[in-house]
């Protein structure tokens, strides 16, 4: 990838993968040596939810929700097409493909390698990942294959609204279905102070700021302040989560791997479904190649945190969200490769 692309992509984001590693050995570190820690932490909970934590997620989220301008939603109808691929990929394709793989691959394939309880929490964080496309990021990805940024904005704009209807219906139905119970009120929950919240915060900053100091002032000057500041909340969970599952991952290291298979081969076919269709369609790749990233990256900051106010910052589905984040940003850098080897295929 050229000089110029990586441009687009922060240090920190660049490396991103490399930090997760470091996080997750760091955290696993204290919670062997140092177990004193993670007890502690456990000591402030609220209805099962880690409140260091729902900070950090919040620390996490809220930035990305600067970045999408809502008015932008009022452009729908102007290439509709393109948001047909994204919606139907997102929301009627992906949660039940990466159900599918998942329920696969630690059902049936590993099998007689993990145990069957911790299987069952491994497929409802994948379900968690399936269901919660990716929203601040794909603004990167978009940069990186020269997709066009208005129509980025509405797909990604658009996406967050249907967050807000059709993530909780989907991830309790799939889980139903793998006969794992979540209750209905958790998950709302769950949304209402993972995405409706900073959300809120994010439309009001923007309008407050916007009027007060201009439209340059706050996407030139506001937003970059918080450039660093999801990845070190990301980075801090993870240390976290990963004290509290230290003993468990020295135990069971090969689990790690078992979870990226399948979360992998779900990147790559989804993105290229959206990808082709969107070339059956004959759309632009400046529409294409966003739409294919939209759908093969996770919204893993919100799956992350539902999995723990859901499950538990102990439990497996944490941990398979966490390798979501851990094996996302390799697997995106090369598909941005191949969308950009791929231009030719796309009519000017």
């Amino acid at each position: 990838m050229s000089k110029e692309n990586l441009a687009g992509i922060s240090f920190f984001e660049k490396y991103l993968t490399v930090w997760v590693a470091l996080c997750m050995a760091i955290g696993v570190a204290i919670g062997v040596y140092l177990p004193g820690i993670p007890k502690f932490l456990s000591r402030f909970e609220y209805y099962s939810v880690s409140i260091p934590v729902a900070i950090l997620i919040w620390l996490m989220i809220y930035p990305m929700m600067l970045k999408v301008d809502f008015k932008s939603v009022k452009q729908v109808g102007e290439n509709p097409k393109g948001l047909i691929v994204t919606w139907v990929t997102n929301w009627l394709i992906k949660p039940f493909t990466m159900f599918g793989i998942a329920y696969l691959f630690f059902n049936v394939f590993y099998s007689n390698l993990i145990d069957a309880e911790i299987a069952k929490q491994y497929l409802a964080g994948a379900v968690l990942l399936g269901a919660a496309p990716c929203t601040a990021m794909v603004f990167v990805w978009s940069h990186l294959t020269k997709g066009n940024p208005a129509y980025t904005l509405v797909q990604v704009a658009t996406n967050d609204l249907i967050i807000l209807v059709a993530f909780v219906p989907i991830v309790a139905l799939l889980l139903g279905v793998s006969d794992i119970f979540v209750p209905w009120n958790t998950l709302f929950l769950s949304v209402v102070l993972f995405v409706v919240i900073p959300l809120v915060a994010g439309v009001v900053s923007r309008s407050v700021i916007t009027k007060n100091r201009g439209l340059e002032y706050f996407e030139k000057v506001y937003i970059p302040k918080f450039n660093n500041v999801t990845i070190g909340g990301l980075l801090l969970t993870l240390i976290i989560i990963f004290s509290f599952q230290g003993q468990i991952i020295i135990d069971n290291p090969l689990n790690i791997l078992l979870i990226a298979i399948p979360l992998i081969i779900q990147t790559f076919l989804i993105f290229f479904i959206a990808y082709m269709w969107a070339k059956a369609w004959k759309l632009p790749h400046n529409v294409a190649a966003p739409a294919g990233m939209i759908g093969a990256s996770n919204f893993f900051e919100l799956a992350v945190a539902v999995a723990i106010s859901v499950f538990g910052i102990t439990s497996g589905a944490a941990v398979a969200t966490v390798v979501g984040v851990l094996v996302e940003v390799p697997v995106m850098l090369l598909l941005v490769k191949i969308a950009n080897n791929t231009r030719g295929w796309f009519t000017a």
